[in-house]
């Protein structure tokens, strides 16, 4: 047991008022993601303004689904070393919190790198298998494969912030995230408006930016006399560690492929109905709904660190109140949010999308889903409740049949009788009632069991 003490009791999830501490927690989450969303909606505004609507399909049109699926993949790996970080912090067992670090840090490394370099081969090829239209292939190509440079950066940032939020502090990576977005803004602004790099431009700022978000973070590490600092000297793979790590990440890394995959599914539906204003529609949707997603993600990884430390400190009241706290915030706060996206969409997607009849389309869309976000906002919350707990093998077998083998046999059976946009979009809320009530049986389960 390390003899490491926690600095301030405000980073300390096992102790004081549980709603307090959650929103204190929250709300930096929230709003560093929700830079992050505004970023993405500057991104996609600066690039149809300056390039037009087949830019913005080039860059929404599957390369979002793919980097979602590699990443995220190797992501929810990494989240495995995160909550290992959140229970030893818990535990204050600081020398159990360094090697999980160091080993993490190493695999983000090495596995980086082999994305930047298969990527640039497999690029291509990936967009093919989704059916990207031909019109659009090359500046898709030419995205993905500069966007995939920053693997390294992103991998290893991912990981930093999840230890600092492991360990009871989100207001850093906030500060973090401010930085590399209005970087990101202003290189986008240079590279696009100003150079005239078109599309490359765009990923050209997206990579900086997360150089830049990753400097910041690994300085904050090496200065650190905290439980958490960071050593170049002490980079090493501890095989316990790491055997654990993939144990508990796994399972999480592919949950959030299976969601990649069913979002793939989709996107090469749409795609193969070779009807670039429904892409469009699709990509600036996805811009805005954007916020409700990091907002509701923001609850997952408040509550999954909060979860990670009460668990680990043997807390499983404290952890159990928590989630009941969380849940009635997130849902409550997603209803408003609801009604807020609904009301606002069409004059903001007239800032970034040419015709009408595009933002017609995005309206639809959105109209198929959005009321029932509250279901997702369910999910998240369960969910981060289980993996902050280190439970992540049956979620991934609920997520496996409840999300990606349904999306699979709706989009197979029912779309091509029904290659409409409700016959697409509609996939989303009955997937989500179908995992949620799944999860809720599971967990109930183990409440009844007496494992927690």
């Amino acid at each position: 047991m390390s003899d490491i003490s926690v600095k301030s009791d405000r980073d300390d999830l096992t102790t004081g008022v549980v709603w307090k501490k959650l929103l204190s927690f929250f709300f930096p989450i929230l709003a560093g993601l929700l830079f992050q969303q505004l970023y993405n909606t500057a991104d996609a505004f600066i690039v149809g303004y300056f390039l037009g609507d087949n830019a913005l399909a080039s860059v929404g049109s599957g390369v979002g689904v793919i980097t979602n699926l590699i990443l995220g993949f190797f992501v929810g790996l990494i989240s495995g070393g995160t909550v290992m970080i959140s229970q030893a912090y818990g535990a204050k067992d600081g020398d159990k919190l360094s090697r999980v670090l160091h080993t993490c840090f190493v695999f983000c490394l090495c596995v980086g790198a082999v994305i930047t370099f298969a990527g640039y081969f497999l690029a291509p090829k990936a967009l093919k298998l989704i059916n990207t239209h031909d019109v659009l292939m090359a500046d898709s190509t030419q995205y993905l494969r500069i966007y995939l440079v920053g693997a390294v950066p992103l991998l290893t940032y991912n990981l930093f912030q999840g230890t600092l939020q492991g360990v009871g502090q989100s207001r850093r990576p906030f500060k973090y995230l401010i930085a590399s977005c209005l970087i990101n803004i202003a290189l986008d602004l240079l590279f696009v408006g100003v150079l005239g790099w078109k599309v490359a431009g765009a990923a050209w700022a997206s990579v900086l930016s997360m150089c830049t978000c990753t400097g910041l973070a690994l300085r904050h590490f090496l200065t650190t006399d905290g439980m958490h600092g960071f050593s170049f000297s002490k980079i090493r793979v501890d095989v316990p560690s790491l055997k654990r790590m993939m144990r508990i990440g796994l399972p999480s890394g592919f949950q959030s492929s299976l969601y990649s995959v069913s979002n793939i599914i989709i996107q090469a539906a749409l795609n193969g109905l070779n009807d670039t204003p429904l892409i469009t529609a699709w990509t600036a949707t996805g811009r805005l709904d954007g916020f409700y997603w990091v907002t509701t993600s923001a609850f997952g990884v408040a509550i999954c660190a909060f979860s990670g430390q009460c668990y680990g400190a043997g807390k499983y009241e404290r952890l159990k109140q928590a989630m009941r706290v969380c849940m009635g915030i997130s849902l409550a706060v997603t209803a408003a949010l609801s009604v807020t996206l609904l009301s606002i969409a069409r004059p903001v997607y007239r800032l970034f999308v040419e015709h009408e009849t595009t933002i017609d389309k995005a309206i639809e869309i959105m109209w198929c889903f959005v009321p029932f976000y509250v279901l997702w906002s369910y999910i998240e919350v369960m969910t981060g409740t289980l993996r902050g707990m280190g439970d992540t093998f049956v979620p991934m077998i609920i997520t496996l049949i409840g999300t990606c083998l349904f999306r699979v046999l709706w989009m197979t059976l029912l779309v091509p009788v029904w290659p409409t946009i409700p016959g697409i979009s509609l996939v989303y809320p009955v997937s989500w009632l179908i995992t949620g009530t799944a999860f809720t049986v599971y967990f109930l389960r183990k409440l009844k069991r007496g494992i927690i």
